[in-house]
């Protein structure tokens, strides 16, 4: 699968730094649901997404493949989202509980949505980097720029964790 994988990206082609509707077009969603796992807020995941195709367009980054993209565009927003905490307004405001974006989920689906969202934020982007993008533990070190066994330890917590939090509701299915 990995080798697949590793084809697949060096077949396709790396985008020019000025075609940032075709960025957009391809990696506008997944910035948008990285932020959303970081802030758990629409709203502010569509800011922090607008902020990070910003930046693409005043840097102009020039990529090696649509995966080196990808995993820009994914640092950019892990690093936008940790910003959005640190800044002054956040810090003195609270904000409206608000469900997932419009989307029919099942109640045992919403019940580990909620567990992931109550996790730290440092275990809530591996968690989300490794099943929902599906990057391997190496890659997700490389994307945030921490070590892998880092990245093995978080994860672990984080499942254990969620272990914990949804012991018992899934047991009557």
């Amino acid at each position: 699968m990995k080798q697949e994988r590793e084809q697949t990206v060096e077949t396709q082609t790396a985008p020019a730094p000025d075609d940032a509707q075709m960025i957009l077009e391809h990696f506008g969603h997944t910035v948008f649901s990285a932020a959303y796992a970081m802030v758990k807020n629409r709203h502010d995941a569509e800011d922090i997404a607008q902020d990070v195709f910003v930046s693409y367009i005043r840097t102009k980054p020039r990529f090696e493949s649509m995966e080196h993209a990808k995993a820009w565009l994914l640092r950019v927003t892990i690093n936008k989202s940790k910003s959005f905490f640190r800044s002054a307004w956040q810090q003195k405001t609270t904000g409206i509980e608000e469900d997932f974006p419009d989307t029919p989920f099942t109640q045992g689906e919403l019940d580990v949505m909620d567990a992931v969202e109550r996790l730290p934020q440092k275990y809530r982007r591996v968690i989300y980097l490794y099943y929902i993008e599906g990057y391997a533990t190496n890659e997700i070190a490389a994307i945030l720029e921490i070590p892998q066994n880092t990245v093995l330890s978080q994860l672990a917590r984080a499942r254990k964790q969620l272990k914990i939090s949804l012991k018992g509701e899934f047991q009557d299915e």
